[in-house]
């Protein structure tokens, strides 16, 4: 298949190493241009969970005018509206797109950009990905990827996708209920993210920190009430079990979000814990956990560039 992968940073270029790896054509597509030239130069290598490999394909730092089979748009929350624009320069009136973001609100953008139909959201869990240097990738682990249509798109079309990332390498499946789905990952986000963020701390470090653990387990308890309060149909019996669960599977990993504070980016805060308080609001509750944490990080943001 004619795969473009949108956004090939850290997570990114596992998804088109991976996928590469088993015989599909897959560009990446990037702004960072030192990344795309190593790519372009010496082959995209990626190492960890997955194994050590380094694969040839194309990268750009724009996307050209080409029809894809398959769009994946890898972008981070806080770059989803340019990435879903780019995508429409590699969409045809077959090409599936599939975004796969933390937290919650870039689907919408994303079918808002391509159309509803075309589109499939998904959710990565337990890779720990960060870039080593332009052109390689780690990631600490490698945990399932699930997918499900936005609105129309047929779920056989959905079936097909999570095929094809299985046969390179995946763990993937193909769900029903993507509203589940997404809060099942978030729950797990909304515990590590902002605090380790803010305390330069690890995953593994995190849930049993005398001081920031009690913090971490709250955000992700309040999380889970929240969604029950939403009528989401989490099958999440222990909230606190839940991303204890996840975290061991990544002990030595550090979120995207302590990644780009500590490079004076902005992150995707927002889309994560700050999406905890706005779903709160729908219902008439309130979230001051996940709030204090929003702004919190917010204050550390404040200064960096857009």
């Amino acid at each position: 298949m004619k795969i473009a992968v949108v956004g090939c940073g850290a997570m990114g270029s596992v998804y088109a190493a991976l996928l590469a790896g088993t015989g599909n054509e897959v560009l990446a597509v990037d702004s960072w241009a030192a990344h795309v030239a190593a790519i372009n130069r010496a082959g995209l290598r990626v190492e960890g969970a997955s194994g050590d490999r380094i694969v040839r394909l194309r990268a750009t730092t724009a996307a050209p005018r080409e029809t894809m089979d398959l769009v994946i748009i890898a972008a981070k929350a806080t770059g989803i509206g340019s990435a879903a624009a780019e995508a429409r320069s590699l969409t045809g009136s077959d090409t599936a797109v599939l975004t796969i973001q933390n937290g919650l609100g870039s689907a919408d953008i994303v079918a808002a950009a391509v159309g509803p139909d075309r589109l499939a959201v998904g959710i990565a869990g337990g890779f720990g990905a960060a870039m080593k240097a332009p052109g390689h990738a780690f990631h600490n682990g490698m945990e399932v990827v699930r997918m499900g249509a936005h609105a129309g798109l047929d779920p056989r079309r959905v079936d097909a996708i999570a095929a094809l990332w299985r046969a390179a390498g995946f763990r993937a499946e193909a769900v029903a209920d993507i509203a589940a789905m997404q809060w099942d990952k978030l729950i797990c986000n909304v515990a590590y993210s902002a605090p380790c963020a803010l305390t330069g701390l690890t995953v593994g470090q995190v849930i049993d920190d005398p001081d920031i653990g009690p913090v971490s387990r709250a955000a992700a308890g309040e999380a889970w009430a929240v969604a029950k309060a939403r009528g989401i149909r989490i099958d999440i019996a222990d909230p606190v079990a839940h991303v204890r669960a996840f975290g061991a599977r990544i002990p030595n990993a550090r979120p995207s979000l302590a990644q780009d504070l500590e490079r004076g980016r902005r992150g995707e805060i927002d889309m994560i814990n700050g999406a905890v308080p706005r779903e709160a609001a729908k219902v008439g509750i309130e979230a001051p956990v996940n709030a204090t944490l929003t702004a919190l990080v917010r204050q550390r943001e404040a200064g960096f560039s857009p």
